[in-house]
Protein backbone atom coordinates (compact mmCIF):
# COMPACT_ATOMS: atom_id res chain seq x y z
CA UNK A 1 0.00 0.00 0.00
CA UNK A 2 1.96 3.58 -1.07
CA UNK A 3 2.02 5.98 1.32
CA UNK A 4 0.18 8.92 1.18
CA UNK A 5 1.45 13.02 1.94
CA UNK A 6 -0.86 14.95 2.61
CA UNK A 7 0.24 18.73 1.66
CA UNK A 8 -0.99 22.55 1.96
CA UNK A 9 -2.37 22.73 -1.79
CA UNK A 10 -2.31 26.57 -1.25
CA UNK A 11 1.66 26.58 -0.46
CA UNK A 12 4.22 27.29 -2.98
CA UNK A 13 6.64 25.72 -0.89
CA UNK A 14 4.39 22.50 -0.10
CA UNK A 15 3.83 22.48 -4.11
CA UNK A 16 7.32 22.77 -4.57
CA UNK A 17 8.36 19.95 -2.19
CA UNK A 18 5.87 17.72 -3.66
CA UNK A 19 7.62 17.76 -6.78
CA UNK A 20 10.96 16.95 -4.75
CA UNK A 21 9.80 13.91 -3.68
CA UNK A 22 8.26 12.71 -6.90
CA UNK A 23 12.01 13.45 -8.71
CA UNK A 24 13.01 11.23 -5.83
CA UNK A 25 10.59 8.55 -5.48
CA UNK A 26 10.40 6.76 -9.00
CA UNK A 27 8.91 3.63 -7.62
CA UNK A 28 6.24 5.79 -6.54
CA UNK A 29 6.31 4.64 -2.74
CA UNK A 30 4.00 8.04 -2.32
CA UNK A 31 0.69 9.32 -3.33
CA UNK A 32 -0.48 12.82 -2.94
CA UNK A 33 -3.54 15.02 -1.88
CA UNK A 34 -4.20 18.43 -0.82
CA UNK A 35 -5.09 19.20 2.55
CA UNK A 36 -8.09 21.14 1.30
CA UNK A 37 -9.41 18.59 -1.26
CA UNK A 38 -12.21 16.39 -0.46
CA UNK A 39 -10.47 13.21 0.15
CA UNK A 40 -7.44 15.23 2.46
CA UNK A 41 -10.60 16.51 4.60
CA UNK A 42 -11.47 12.64 4.43
CA UNK A 43 -8.16 11.43 5.59
CA UNK A 44 -7.65 14.25 8.43
CA UNK A 45 -11.63 13.35 9.59
CA UNK A 46 -10.50 9.06 9.58
CA UNK A 47 -7.05 9.43 11.04
CA UNK A 48 -8.29 12.33 14.22
CA UNK A 49 -6.34 14.75 13.00
CA UNK A 50 -6.40 18.61 14.34
CA UNK A 51 -7.65 21.38 12.53
CA UNK A 52 -5.40 23.39 14.46
CA UNK A 53 -2.31 21.01 13.41
CA UNK A 54 -0.14 23.46 10.35
CA UNK A 55 2.17 20.36 9.28
CA UNK A 56 2.39 18.06 6.45
CA UNK A 57 0.89 14.57 7.10
CA UNK A 58 2.48 11.23 6.43
CA UNK A 59 -0.25 8.38 6.09
CA UNK A 60 2.16 4.93 5.77
CA UNK A 61 0.75 1.41 6.96
CA UNK A 62 -1.94 2.96 8.89
CA UNK A 63 0.02 5.29 10.99
CA UNK A 64 -0.38 9.27 10.36
CA UNK A 65 3.38 11.09 10.76
CA UNK A 66 3.23 14.81 10.66
CA UNK A 67 5.85 17.92 11.73
CA UNK A 68 9.69 16.68 11.84
CA UNK A 69 8.48 12.96 12.14
CA UNK A 70 6.58 13.07 8.58
CA UNK A 71 9.68 15.11 6.37
CA UNK A 72 11.65 11.89 7.64
CA UNK A 73 9.50 9.43 7.12
CA UNK A 74 9.30 10.95 3.54
CA UNK A 75 13.58 11.20 2.98
CA UNK A 76 13.42 7.73 4.47
CA UNK A 77 11.79 6.47 0.90
CA UNK A 78 13.88 9.02 -0.89
CA UNK A 79 16.40 7.71 -3.41
CA UNK A 80 19.75 8.59 -3.16
CA UNK A 81 21.51 10.50 -0.03
CA UNK A 82 18.40 12.02 0.88
CA UNK A 83 17.49 8.34 2.23
CA UNK A 84 20.24 9.00 4.71
CA UNK A 85 18.44 12.08 6.14
CA UNK A 86 16.28 9.76 8.63
CA UNK A 87 19.65 9.26 10.96
CA UNK A 88 18.31 12.86 12.61
CA UNK A 89 15.73 10.86 13.96
CA UNK A 90 18.39 11.29 16.77
CA UNK A 91 17.61 14.57 17.12
CA UNK A 92 15.29 15.16 20.11
CA UNK A 93 11.46 15.34 18.31
CA UNK A 94 11.34 19.05 20.41
CA UNK A 95 14.33 20.24 18.65
CA UNK A 96 13.51 18.55 15.23
CA UNK A 97 9.61 20.53 15.45
CA UNK A 98 11.26 23.91 16.77
CA UNK A 99 12.84 23.98 13.65
CA UNK A 100 9.84 22.86 11.34
CA UNK A 101 7.58 24.71 13.15
CA UNK A 102 9.74 27.83 12.56
CA UNK A 103 9.72 27.09 8.61
CA UNK A 104 6.13 26.34 8.27
CA UNK A 105 5.07 29.45 10.36
CA UNK A 106 7.27 31.73 7.38
CA UNK A 107 6.46 29.60 4.51
CA UNK A 108 3.90 31.95 3.08
CA UNK A 109 6.32 34.84 3.72
CA UNK A 110 8.58 33.43 1.97
CA UNK A 111 7.74 31.56 -0.81
CA UNK A 112 3.95 32.86 -0.74
CA UNK A 113 0.76 31.52 -1.20
CA UNK A 114 -1.76 30.52 -4.36
CA UNK A 115 -4.74 30.59 -4.59
CA UNK A 116 -5.54 27.23 -5.81
CA UNK A 117 -4.11 23.90 -5.58
CA UNK A 118 -2.53 23.16 -8.56
CA UNK A 119 -3.12 20.44 -11.57
CA UNK A 120 -0.85 17.65 -11.80
CA UNK A 121 0.84 17.29 -15.07
CA UNK A 122 -0.51 14.03 -16.66
CA UNK A 123 2.65 12.11 -16.47
CA UNK A 124 2.01 12.07 -12.46
CA UNK A 125 -2.10 12.57 -12.49
CA UNK A 126 -2.05 8.95 -10.96
CA UNK A 127 -0.26 9.66 -8.24
CA UNK A 128 -2.32 12.09 -6.92
CA UNK A 129 -5.82 11.08 -5.12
Amino acid sequence: MPAIVLFDGECNFCDASVQFIIKRDPKGYFQFAAQQSDIGETFKREYAVPDTLDSILVIDQHKVYNSSDAALQISKHLNGLWSYLYVLKVIPKPIRNVVYKFIAKNRYAWFGKKDSCMIPPPEIRNRFL
